[in-house]
């Protein structure tokens, strides 16, 4: 993956789109002072000691990844990749910025403490 900058992940995106991945960008940055953002041209994904969330626009969507030790049922993903033996990626797929709601970002949250805590 190239790295990038906002400027160049979030170029030609309308409005609304601009507005969700901007949430996704702001919640993540905020979940504590050891966050590492890392753009890329063509997403934007936020790491402790290793990537827990990350983000692009696609189709207007705001497709969510969220890396957990775990397999979640609610809310149900849209997909589910096993990325090792003991971590699940979590996608989801995002048409409207409520959808961006309380449930996803205490799965980003979960996350965080998981890759916070972990070694």
């Amino acid at each position: 993956m190239a790295a990038g900058t906002w400027t160049q992940l979030t170029e030609g995106l309308d409005d609304d789109d601009l507005e969700k991945l901007t949430a996704f960008r702001d919640y993540c940055r905020k979940l504590g002072a050891n966050v590492d953002e890392r753009v890329h041209t063509s997403e934007i994904a936020f790491a402790v000691t290793r990537v827990f969330a990350s983000a692009y626009i696609k189709s207007h969507y705001l497709e969510v990844g969220i890396d957990l030790p775990r397999v979640v049922a609610s809310p149900k993903p849209r997909a589910t990749v096993a990325t090792t033996k003991t971590r699940t990626l979590h996608r989801y797929s995002l048409r409207e910025l409520a959808a961006f709601d309380a449930a996803i970002k205490r799965l980003i949250r979960e996350a965080y403490d998981e890759a916070s805590t972990s070694t």
